[in-house]
Order: structure tokens, then C-alpha cells, then sequence
């Protein structure tokens, strides 16, 4: 067999000398050997292709919130994850705590003072709330299951003064028949059922879109499964879904709050109420997403 020098394999392949040198070191020439410094170089060696380059994708907005949680980093968007939607989906549902007081809660596990008397459910259900968040973000791939939304109940209203009365069922469904917002819910004794057939269908398909997990949440919020916290639940599932999906989750806020009622109840005539509202709340996140420079 014949071989060729490093400069006539060069003029050969048409690449620089270095480069073929690259390639020989590297064990790309098949055949190539040393001689002392000198390369002797198969004359019918074939030029190595050029490798694929390795494009690096960038984190998710999941992906932060799973390494900022680990991490406990402060003043990230886990942080600020934690205290907008915990202060708001609290809010929705009457909490008189304030956003400072919640603030203080996440960061200092203590309350600031007030001249007001401060209900120690709603300090039990931020704290209880903040777990919440902590478990849609470790379980946000995960299928969702009757499990997942009984174990964020359950976690929810964990040692308030509903975990104490006999008929209040703390991570499981309902006992007593509910209302919501003036309208009548799935009886007690059917809740089981009815959302067996909700998540096999919201199931079945892999890939959801915003219209989807909305979707869910109208009927989610229709059945009313627990006696108490569903709205909070609930808004946790789209978050959770929406992490699953690569899609930028949103925060109801209390400004929000009535646009947000108004579009569960007109949901099954007119869609497009409750979609705005969401897709209004997903703008306001995008801008916080841009401000920590995530991208979506």
C-alpha cells in the first residue's frame, strides 16, 4: 500500500495541513500511522466527514423550576412562582392575608405583624399551598391521576379547621352536596365516576394544548369534587399541565378574579370568555419569563 504525506493528503482533500493532522490524531484516518512526528496516510484514506454539531437546547421553564427548587435559590422565578400563584389562588377564595404577609411566610416562615387578626387557616393553607406548588413541579411529566389531585387536597387543607370536622373529607371527594357560584355540582356519590371519564378522556391523548388543559379545568371545576378547594386544585393542574406541555403556564390574579368566574359559567356557550382571560394571564407571565430571560 501506498501513503501519503500530511501536506499532499491536504492538497488531496483540499483542507488545511492542521486539519488533517486534527483528523489523524483524533483516529478518524482509517489506516493512519506515526513515524516518529510523521504521519504516513493510506493514499486511498477517505476524507472524514464533517461531526454534526450538538445543538444545545435550552431549559425549559420546568427545567428551571426543578433546579431553582433544589437549589432553594432566592429571588428566581421559582421564588416568584411560589409566592404569585399561592398569594392570588389564595386571594380568589378569600384569604385576607396580603401579598407582604405571604412574602414573609415563603421567605422567613414567619408573618409579618398587623394590626388586623389574622385567620391561622389562611397562614396553614399559604405554607400548605407552597408544598402544592413543590409537588406539581416534581410530578409535572407525570400522567395525570386521581392520586395526584386527592395527594394536592390532601396537602392543601392538611391541619386547617376542616381536617378536624367529621363530614370534611381531607384527600377525598366530597361527602355533602356543594354549589358553585350559584350553580348545582355533581352529587357525592357520582364524583368518582365522573372524573374517572374526565382524566380517560383528557388522557388519551398525549400532547395537550392550552385549549385542552382550559377545557379540563371548566369540567374539573363543574363537578366540584371536594367539599372545599377545588378552585385551588384546580388552577394547580393547569399549572402542572401546562409545565408538562412546554406551554407558559399563567397566574389568575385578583384583578382577574371576575373575567375568571365569568368564563367557567358561560364556558358551555361561549368559550371565548374563559380563553381571554387565560391567554391575558399567560401574557402578564411571558413578561416575567422575559424579565428572567426564559425562554417560550
Amino acid at each position: 500500500m501506498l501513503y501519503k504525506s500530511v501536506n499532499e493528503m491536504a492538497k488531496k482533500w483540499k483542507i488545511s495541513e492542521r486539519s488533517v493532522r486534527n483528523y489523524c490524531s483524533q483516529g478518524r484516518v482509517e489506516g493512519a500511522f506515526l513515524t516518529g512526528k510523521t504521519w504516513n496516510i493510506p493514499e486511498n484514506a477517505q476524507k472524514p466527514g464533517r461531526k454534526a454539531r450538538t445543538v444545545v437546547k435550552a431549559p425549559t421553564l420546568l427545567n428551571i423550576l426543578q433546579r431553582e427548587k433544589e437549589s432553594r435559590l432566592s429571588g428566581g422565578i421559582y421564588h416568584k412562582v411560589q409566592i404569585e400563584l399561592t398569594y392570588n389562588s389564595n386571594h380568589i377564595e378569600g384569604s385576607r392575608l396580603t401579598h407582604d404577609q405571604t412574602r414573609y411566610i415563603f421567605e422567613t416562615s414567619t408573618i409579618g405583624v398587623s394590626d388586623e387578626s389574622i385567620n391561622v387557616d389562611d397562614i396553614i393553607e399559604t405554607t400548605n399551598h407552597f408544598k402544592c406548588i413543590d409537588i406539581i413541579i416534581d410530578y409535572a411529566k407525570n400522567m395525570l391521576t386521581e392520586k395526584l389531585i386527592k395527594q394536592l387536597h390532601n396537602t392543601l387543607k392538611q391541619g386547617t379547621s376542616d381536617s378536624h370536622k367529621d363530614w370534611f373529607a381531607v384527600g377525598d371527594y366530597k361527602k355533602l352536596p356543594n354549589e358553585v357560584g350559584g350553580l348545582e355540582t355533581t352529587a357525592p356519590e357520582e364524583v368518582g365516576e365522573e372524573i374517572k371519564k374526565l382524566l380517560k378522556q383528557y388522557n388519551k391523548n398525549e400532547e395537550k394544548t392550552l385549549e385542552d388543559i382550559i377545557a379540563f379545568h371548566e369540567q374539573f371545576e363543574r363537578i366540584h369534587p371536594f367539599q372545599d378547594g377545588n378552585g385551588r386544585v384546580g388552577r394547580l393542574i393547569m399549572f402542572k399541565e401546562c409545565l408538562k406541555n412546554n406551554i407558559v403556564p399563567f397566574i389568575i390574579t385578583d384583578e382577574l378574579k371576575m373575567f375568571y368566574y365569568r368564563g367557567l359559567r358561560e364556558w358551555r356557550m361561549e368559550k371565548g370568555y374563559l380563553i381571554d382571560t387565560c391567554l391575558t394571564a399567560q401574557d402578564y407571565f411571558k413578561k416575567v419569563m422575559d424579565y428572567y430571560r426564559i425562554k417560550y
